[in-house]
């Protein structure tokens, strides 16, 4: 319903200027006229894709995308009126009034404002107004192209090059994380007003490459030191300005005049537009430095804006890509607890969001192999999925063979460690072989996941495997087998980390003991029940805290 409002009330102003044009009563821009159709027609565009299940999300990212847009359409305007003399109006007739004055008024008030403008827009203004329109169209082709940012820098840099003839244009942008501005476009003969280092080679076609890709602090030099200081500068004299430094003697390197201005979002600098005449050439001037200020205004806000749509989209791709990875992953997760007679199973599962790092499994191999296996991947990506799937085909593979769980997991590490894509991709797996001809447990594990046997006869909980090696570090890693006789009434449990270190309001993990102790204290109860209890407390401990990662918890007890 918000949708259809927003839709009802932008055709209604729509409709309503409409009116105004006609009468004249006001002057309404074509922009104006197209932001109000853009929002309506995304709204109903944005409700009938919401309200017919058909991607609620993509729905509402396009509806967003929309107004932005049309918002967006609305910045030359704004700054056109909120930087030009205003156009004053004598008086607004009624349309009660006597139809024949209303129009001699009209007509009066409308030669009044055409001298107005004629005066106030010269053409030097619509000039401007004209190039900072390209910046808006330019900007909108840039939004979905890979290279988009930096195509747009440079039509940006050859523009204001263009409009106040510089031999040589640079546009150079901050990078707020490491505190120095690098160039980001490069154009025409541009003498540098830095030091070149000193190995380089006087070559124009040298010095035009180190020019292009070079990076500077925001001090000690006159690009940091402008761009610092937030104030446009005009430099006719290079040679008694300190912050200029001569290369020569060659005469490529000789300093002429320079202009470089900040390119602003409100107080905060984002960038500088550079520009260079040669020496010889006619110096800037005080109009030519004004021209450039105005242009990098408009240049700032759609760089930003360009910025800022570029993020969303990434922001979706990524989106999407997390959506197909937790399809993939679900078709890994076993569909249902298999029945196996002499056993219990309890599973409790929660992903933290997007793709889950955590996965088990259950396979019935032989008649007297029965595996369990716990895996935590680092990550949430699609490579971290692959790497997931990867490890459970191999394990699937040689699960079968009559290797032991320690040498099993060997080979798995061995496979994984070898791969290309597994270099920032490693994880915890466990691994344990249950025999029921002679009640005996073999289990490995690699990483953090434990193994732990509540022993009916004791009443205690014991840690079967000790840490290890991750899988996916090193190639050459062994694995070692722990081995262990159980009995009716045992129980077999492995867990993720991330169970355990579940956090309260106040900061305070779960604990490995409060999951030993629910275990302890239900260890007569059937393995689903276990899970389901386990999976209550931890509920209750953490209350509505935000949690940072996966919990997996898997029972098997033995009847």
């Amino acid at each position: 319903m918000p949708l259809l409002a927003i839709a009802a009330v932008s055709m209604l102003l729509l409709f309503l200027c409409a009116i105004i044009r006609k009468r004249k009563t006001a002057r309404v821009s074509f922009i104006t006229y197209l932001s109000l159709i853009v929002i309506a027609f995304s709204s109903l565009q944005a409700f009938f894709k919401l309200y017919s299940g058909k991607g609620g999300q993509e729905a509402m990212n396009f509806f967003v995308l929309m107004v932005f847009a049309a918002l967006f359409l609305q910045i030359p305007i704004a700054i056109m009126f909120s930087t030009f003399e205003p156009v004053k109006f004598d008086s607004l007739v009624p349309s009660r009034k006597n139809k024949h004055a209303l129009a001699a008024l009209q007509n009066e008030a409308a030669r009044a404002a055409a001298e107005e403008r004629q005066v106030e827009l010269s053409e030097q203004d619509l000039r401007l107004l004209d190039v900072s329109r390209d910046f808006t169209v330019h900007a909108v082709d840039s939004y979905t192209s890979a290279n988009g940012i930096t195509t747009f820098l440079e039509y940006i840099n050859k523009t204001i090059k263009d409009q106040i003839s510089a031999d040589g244009g640079a546009i150079l942008m901050i990078d707020d994380f490491e505190d120095v501005i690098s160039v980001k476009s490069f154009d025409g003969d541009f003498p540098p007003p830095y030091k070149l280092p000193a190995d380089l080679p006087h070559k124009p076609i040298r010095v035009a490459t180190n020019f292009k890709f070079a990076t500077f602090p925001l001090e000690g030099n006159i690009f940091g030191e402008i761009a610092t200081q937030g104030r446009a500068e005009l430099i006719t004299k290079p040679e008694t300005d300190s912050r200029i430094y001569q290369n020569g003697p060659e005469e490529f390197l000789e300093c002429g005049s320079y202009i470089i201005s900040p390119m602003k979002i409100q107080d905060t600098v984002i960038g500088l537009a550079a520009f260079a005449r040669k020496h010889g050439n006619s110096v800037f001037n005080e109009d030519e430095l004004k021209i450039t200020s105005t242009l990098c205004d408009f240049a700032a806000a759609t760089i930003k804006n360009v910025i800022a749509v570029q993020d969303i989209i990434e922001q979706n791709e990524v989106a999407k890509e997390a959506e197909l990875a937790s399809r993939i992953q679900a078709s890994l997760k076993p569909a249902k607890l298999p029945l196996i007679q002499g056993l219990q199973f309890g599973v409790f599962w929660e992903p933290c969001q997007g793709v889950c790092g955590d996965s088990y499994d259950i396979l019935v191999s032989r008649k007297d192999r029965i595996s369990f296996i716990m895996s935590d991947i680092a990550g949430k990506g699609m490579n971290s999925v692959v790497v997931m799937s990867m490890v459970r085909s191999m394990q699937r593979l040689v699960i079968n063979s009559m290797q032991s769980a320690g040498k099993i997991l060997s080979w798995v590490n061995r496979g994984i460690a070898g791969e290309s894509f597994s270099t920032d991709h490693f994880g915890s797996s466990a691994l344990i072989n249950y025999d029921p001809t002679t009640k005996t447990v073999e289990a490995a594990a690699g990483g953090v996941i434990p193994v732990y046997i509540y022993d009916s006869e004791k009443d205690e909980c014991v840690e079967l495997t000790s840490p290890s090696e991750p899988i996916g570090v090193e190639k050459t890693t062994e694995y070692k087998d722990f081995v262990q006789k159980v009995k009716n009434g045992d129980i077999i449990f492995t867990y993720t980390d991330g169970l355990v270190e579940a956090l309260n309001e106040s900061g305070q993990q779960y604990s490995k003991e409060s999951l030993l102790r629910v275990i302890q204290e239900n260890h007569a109860k059937s393995g689903k029940d276990i899970a389901r209890l386990v999976k209550e407390d931890i509920k209750k401990f953490t209350g509505s805290a935000v949690q940072h990662d996966d919990k997996t918890l898997l029972i098997v007890k033995i009847q």
